[in-house]
């Protein structure tokens, strides 16, 4: 071979071999609903911002609608690190997290400032510490919103109204408990299987924020919904330690702070949606119920109240009740 030849040779084999260094590592994230959600939005932010913050280093790859599964098993997949990422609702993290299980408790916070302010303050940043030896890291507190109740067959005002309906809630005995006292027939089920189950009257309602509502469609197998408000549902962008071990320190900053700016984002898009879906699920065929009885709601959780405060401990529930 001529000497020019092999100078080629060499030459396009190290380019072959820079551009193959440089091949982007593209991690998969999950969520709940669409792209176009809370959810999808948070995420997004978050994608972009790594890609950006590692000059394309790092790159995503979306996978909305629970195509991945329900938000356990891509929990359970960040572990064994067959996932990258999720932005996962609190309904499921109990279970892997106990420290968690606190802010499910319903009726614990007063109204947006108050839950992102524990969130984002001491009570909120220490719970995030828990995770690492559980095999999983919490990047930062995202949202999905406060949750309220929608069924096929009444208003409801006062939780008498909620008795014998059959609701599907989370995995979570927290949320559970809480909704046994009101007189619903609490009904486990994931998330993917929702939609389905209501359409066939398996069960007659479930409880979400108005984010979910709206993406969901739930407004074409739900008449009533009820502003009942009586969990607020924090989210969270979890990683696996197998991605974060592999980062250097400047990109785990970089992460991090991707993290928070998906947390703002996906706050300001859950805040439209409250704001703008409430008229549209009207539009969509929905009888809203705007004025609910909070004090009956709150008095009738009081027997869930007395086994919380054994759980979690009555001084740690007041440390989040009284942050102003």
């Amino acid at each position: 071979m001529k000497l020019g030849h092999i100078a080629a040779a060499c030459l396009s084999f190290a380019l072959g071999a820079s551009a193959f260094a440089q091949a982007p590592t593209v991690l998969k994230i999950g969520y709940a609903t669409s792209k176009e959600s809370h959810y999808g939005v948070g995420s997004t932010v978050f994608c972009d911002e790594i890609e950006k913050g590692t000059q394309g280093r790092y790159k995503c790859q979306h996978f909305a609608n629970s195509a991945l599964g329900g938000e356990r098993e891509q929990i359970e997949a960040i572990q064994l690190g067959t996932q990258d990422l999720v932005n996962t609702s609190t309904g499921p993290v109990g279970n892997f997290v106990p420290e968690v299980k606190i802010v499910d408790i319903p009726f614990l916070f007063r109204d947006y400032d108050h839950a992102r302010k524990v969130m984002d303050g001491p009570i909120g940043q220490d719970i995030l510490t828990k995770f690492p030896s559980k095999g999983i890291i919490a990047l930062a507190w995202t949202e999905n919103g406060f949750r309220h109740m929608t069924n096929s067959k009444r208003d409801i005002v006062k939780p008498t109204d909620a008795a014998g309906l059959k609701m599907r809630t989370m995995e979570n005995k927290v949320h559970m408990d809480g909704y046994r006292t009101f007189g619903i027939l609490p009904t486990p089920m994931a998330f993917p299987e929702l939609f389905g189950a209501l359409q066939q009257g398996t069960v007659d309602g479930q409880e979400n924020p108005i984010p979910v509502i709206l993406a969901s469609k739930f407004s074409q197998v739900q008449k009533h919904l009820s502003l009942t408000g009586h969990v607020y549902s924090p989210a969270l962008l979890l990683l696996s330690p197998k991605v974060w071990n592999k980062l250097s320190d400047a990109d785990k900053k970089v992460f991090t702070e991707a993290a928070k700016k998906a947390a703002v984002a996906q706050r300001k898009k859950v805040n439209d949606d409250e704001n703008n879906g409430i008229a549209q699920l009207e539009k969509d065929g929905m009888k809203v119920t705007r004025t609910v009885d909070g004090a009956a709601f709150r008095e009738a959780l009081k027997p869930a109240y007395v086994s919380y405060a054994k759980e979690f401990g009555a001084d740690n529930i007041k440390k989040i009740t009284d942050v102003k």
